[in-house]
């Protein structure tokens, strides 16, 4: 539960939009509000607005490149580092090949990180080191 905590720490609740099964996304993807993946995108994910966005990535899902946003929940595939300002799960299907940047983490038993968990003390703060993936 979220008690005493401003509206920039609560997760968005609700799926806005869906990349279904079958989908290919090739290129940067932007979206505000929540966004289930279910498909495979070629390129990096990021929130846009001032207001917290939350990612889910079904089992069946991939990403390879770089993802951005405020809230994640991972059961799927995520090739490249994974940059949350607040909260990520990992799922136990989850597999990263990359670094988990997070404020709070919850893992389950079976999810695999093929990189470093880091851990972010301020929400301002973004790791420079970490170069998004160009798309084609």
């Amino acid at each position: 539960m979220f008690f005493g905590k401003n509206k920039r720490n609560r997760p968005q609740n609700r799926i806005d939009s869906l990349i279904g099964i079958g989908t290919k996304i090739e290129g940067n993807v932007f979206f505000s509000g929540g966004l289930r993946v279910d498909g495979t995108i070629k390129g990096n994910v990021s929130e846009t607005g001032d207001q917290p966005s939350t990612l889910v990535l079904s089992e069946q899902a991939r990403i390879e490149g770089v993802i951005r946003v405020s809230h994640v929940v991972i059961n799927g595939t995520v090739v490249g580092p994974v940059q949350a300002q607040e909260y990520v799960e990992l799922q136990s299907k989850s597999r990263v090949t990359g670094d988990v940047f997070y404020k709070t983490l919850e893992m389950h038993v079976g999810a695999i990180v093929e990189g470093k968990l880091v851990h972010q003390e301020g929400v301002a703060e973004q790791p420079g080191e970490v170069q998004p993936v160009p798309s084609n």
